[in-house]
């Protein structure tokens, strides 16, 4: 049994290093510009991030009792860097003018209700915690992110990415990181952040399909469909359905996530390349999903919600481990002589995960 408290949040953005970092090296500085000032800005949070966690500097934790209702806040940075901004609107207020704003708080609404009605759980921490997101950051900022303690979304720079208040997926990922640093904490490197990654991806995907009334036979699978600008070639930042073809543009090259093993990528970059190995996951999820049909919160998700959550995770778990007590949790929830428990099965030998 592994002990998880949460302590070590980590700076977690939805745009790879890697795009941004090919936007940067571009000749025209319309793209490299933002993209540049983006990557400044998210080196110069990251490095606060791990300062504030070392020296046990991070704010008072602010939860409230469990409840059936979200308490979010929206905040509107005025294209500063101060956060979290100017309160604009609070929970149970109208909709406001400015559409950024209502699709922030109705994505943080949809996060909390698809970990309420199908896992039981209170807001992000399991104990009520209130919802805070900051919007208009920065100028022309290519990202979103959590940041160990609220949500913060960029405009985009018009150019290659759009308001990234766009894609629900896209606030479910970054608050499922909160999830993580309250339950299995799992370390932000190598295959541990890869899982990281791909658990935002996963539950990113659940809520919208929650929010939508979707099946697994219905849903896209994409991540990020919303905020490519009209002119970029493809279709999302990633497919869970078919990792590797979510983009393939002249400025932004290829999509890179791998589908299986035989194409993991071993790089020193991105954190061991967490953004990128992710699709190995993701595509596990996506075959077990498919495979059992239906809502895929209520059986493939419910497995995964149950190891994410129940304690035996390691910090440093590679993908062996989180498919062995995938099989473990379909076993148990499900039974041995299940669909259940034959799907997971499948869905890890298909990506070339070995079950120990």
């Amino acid at each position: 049994m592994t002990t998880h408290g949460g302590f070590e949040p980590v700076f977690c953005t939805v745009v790879p290093p890697h795009v941004l970092d090919r936007l940067a090296r571009n000749d025209n500085p319309a793209l490299s510009g933002p993209a540049r000032r983006t990557i400044l800005r998210d080196s110069e949070l990251r490095a606060l991030r791990q300062v504030t966690t070392e020296y046990g500097l991070l704010a008072a934790p602010t939860a409230k009792a469990p409840s059936d209702q979200p308490l979010r806040t929206i905040y509107d940075a005025e294209h500063g860097t101060s956060l979290p901004g100017t309160k604009v609107r609070a929970e149970g207020q109208d909709p406001g003018r400015d559409a950024t704003v209502n699709r922030a708080y109705s994505g943080l609404g949809a996060t909390f209700d698809l970990y309420l009605k199908a896992y039981q759980r209170h807001s992000i921490d399991g104990d009520g915690l209130p919802l805070d997101a900051t919007v208009h950051y920065d100028e022309g900022y290519n990202n979103a992110f959590w940041n160990g303690e609220q949500m913060v979304f960029g405009d985009g720079d018009g150019e290659i990415f759009v308001d990234f208040t766009n894609s629900i997926d896209v606030i479910g990922h970054e608050l499922t990181h909160g999830v993580t640093q309250y339950t299995a904490n799992l370390t932000y490197n190598g295959q541990p952040g890869a899982l990281n990654e791909s658990m935002s991806d996963v539950f990113g995907s659940l809520i919208k399909q929650y929010s939508l009334g979707q099946t697994a036979a219905e849903a896209d699978w994409l991540i990020g469909a919303g905020l490519l600008a009209p002119d970029v070639t493809g279709t999302a930042l990633r497919s869970m359905k078919a990792p590797g073809t979510a983009y393939d543009d002249d400025v932004l090259g290829k999509d890179p996530q791998p589908a299986t093993m035989d194409e993991y990528v071993r790089t020193g970059r991105d954190n061991g390349g967490v953004h990128i190995n992710s699709g190995i996951p993701n595509h596990a999820f996506y075959l077990a999903a498919t495979a059992l049909g239906g809502y895929a919160w209520e059986k493939a998700g419910q497995l995964w919600y149950d190891v994410l959550t129940g304690g035996e995770l390691s910090e440093r778990a590679f993908f062996t481990d989180f498919a062995g007590l995938t099989v473990k949790a379909a076993r148990e929830r499900f039974g041995s002589g299940g669909e259940e428990l034959q799907a997971v099965e499948k869905a890890w030998e298909q990506v070339g995960v070995r079950i120990l």
